[in-house]
């Protein structure tokens, strides 16, 4: 049942590393609670990249597991209204995310591959990718257009080092200074609930 959920951790509205489309110009646009969120312009986009990394005092088992309950991660991610596995199949996972808006922004719905590799020094990159045409588009719902990105998760000991770093184009019309709070908001808030669940007795 653990492989069958092993995408969890997905869902934001966020990213995988794709080298040549990143600008290296991070600026760290919060920095709190032990979360720092960095944002990066990229070419051709009118909507920034985000970083967040924390330290989470927990092993990484325990992180990891949290990431691969695909309905519960949904109480962690940023304006996660539900989550769903669509497919699992060897190291590779299909998801489907509706997420909350503001009024008057027509809510996001967003279906990601999730790719998971563990290395030998037992830290795990699960990176995201959009695949808006995996499923018919939901009424009432626009489809996010492109996600790339990546989960980063390093032992510390005892604890993990987290990094969630992602790019969006969330398709139709999109308020500026509803994209630049999400662009600080997704990481920092993502982070801080993962971290809260990771860190309980």
């Amino acid at each position: 049942m653990r492989s069958i959920k092993r995408i969890a951790l997905l869902c934001s509205l966020g990213a995988v590393l794709a080298p040549s489309a990143w600008a290296e110009n991070w600026q760290v646009a919060k920095d709190e609670d032990g979360i720092k969120v960095s944002l990066s312009e990229v070419a051709g986009s009118k909507y920034k990249a985000y970083r967040g990394v924390t330290l989470i005092k927990a092993p990484l088992a325990k992180v990891k597991a949290l990431q691969e309950d695909v309905a519960g991660a949904c109480a962690w991610v940023h304006e996660c209204k539900s989550q769903k596995l669509l497919k699992h199949e060897g190291a590779q996972s299909w998801t489907y995310t509706q997420f909350n808006t503001p009024w008057p922004v027509t809510p996001r719905d967003s279906v990601l591959q999730v790719t998971t590799v563990q290395e030998a020094d037992g830290s795990v990159t699960r990176t995201l990718k959009e695949v808006p045409t995996y499923l018919p588009e939901e009424s009432g719902y626009v489809r996010v257009a492109q996600v790339e990105g990546f989960w980063k998760l390093v032992p510390k000991g005892d604890s993990t080092e987290v990094t969630y770093q992602v790019h969006t184009e969330p398709g139709g019309s999109v308020p500026s200074w509803l994209a630049n709070k999400f662009v600080v908001d997704a990481p920092f808030n993502t982070l801080k609930a993962l971290r809260e669940r990771a860190e309980r007795p």
